[in-house]
């Protein structure tokens, strides 16, 4: 049977790796345990932001559309819950951007709603 050497999948391997750390602090963009820790890490928090990303947007319209609501004395729960009642089907992300560039709109909205 032949000797089957690994060398060099290992090697392609090995460069594949600190290729795709280039940049990163200290040790982790030469050696290459230190690099694949590193490496796996930025992957797992990449992933975990693409998460948060939403939730922090979702946290953001929420927030605005609670500052627009207040001046027509309202508060964001009420004007959300009188929005469901009356069957007005606009998502945050849009009730967000209405109350930021559109406020005369945003306002004959929470009249309706009201």
């Amino acid at each position: 049977m032949v000797r089957v050497k690994r060398s060099l999948m290992t090697k392609k391997r090995h460069k594949k790796i600190l290729k795709a750390t280039t940049g990163y602090r200290m040790l982790n963009s030469r050696v290459f345990s230190r690099a694949k820790n590193a490496w796996m890490k930025a992957w797992l928090n990449a992933y975990i932001g693409r998460r948060r990303k939403k939730r922090d947007f979702r946290r953001l319209w929420t927030i605005r559309i609670n500052n627009a609501v207040r001046e027509e004395w309202l508060n964001y729960s009420n004007f959300i819950n009188k929005m469901y009642l009356k069957k007005v089907s606009l998502n945050r992300k849009v009730l967000s951007n209405l109350a930021i560039s559109n406020s005369e709109v945003f306002k004959k909205i929470v009249a309706f709603v009201k």
